[in-house]
């Protein structure tokens, strides 16, 4: 029986999804906003409140350690991105795209665009996959077909997932000896 590539695609998404689930539990704002290091990129709330994200184009070199929070806002940023360029015609600039300000507000806005590209990606078939005219309009990925999208964001979210579940250990080893 031949699996059908979109459902391939989405039981890898289910496997990346699930770790996130399990990083996700328990996660509170202070843990979100813990800064491993001094030279860290978090998110922060603006003048008017708004929680931003602290970028630089181009990246500096070394790139910044980041919170939980960042890497939280991260996903939410290339997956809103992805989504309004893919399903809706376009998407807003980096800079409208805002931390929601709490660790159960950003669960809640990734569960939401997970099950909205879940579900924009079940309604593709093979000629879908094999296009770039959804993709278009991406700002990191206009030549790529969306089934390379489509696997990118499985291998982003993933890497993602690790950056969580790392700064979550880190956190947590804080102040632990051990003798050896």
């Amino acid at each position: 029986m031949t699996v059908a590539r979109v459902h391939m695609l989405n039981r890898q998404l289910d496997i990346a999804w699930a770790l996130l689930e399990y990083h996700l539990d328990g996660l509170d704002d202070a843990l979100c906003l813990w800064e491993p290091e001094a030279y860290c990129w978090t998110v922060r709330p603006d003048a008017e409140g708004r929680w931003v994200a602290d970028w630089e184009v181009p990246e500096p070199d070394p790139v910044p350690a980041v919170t939980i929070g960042w890497v939280t806002w991260h996903i939410g940023y290339w997956w809103t991105t992805t989504l309004g360029h893919c399903f809706k015609g376009g998407a807003p600039e980096r800079t409208g795209i805002t931390w929601p300000g709490g660790a159960e507000a950003a669960a809640r806005w990734l569960r939401e665009l997970h099950q909205e590209w879940r579900t924009g990606l079940a309604g593709l078939g093979d000629a879908d996959l094999d296009s770039a005219d959804r993709t278009a309009g991406l700002p990191w990925a206009a030549e790529l077909t969306m089934g390379d999208v489509a696997g990118w964001v499985n291998i982003e979210l993933t890497k993602n997932v690790a950056e969580i579940g790392l700064l979550r250990n880190l956190h947590g080893a804080r102040g632990i000896t051990v003798d050896r």
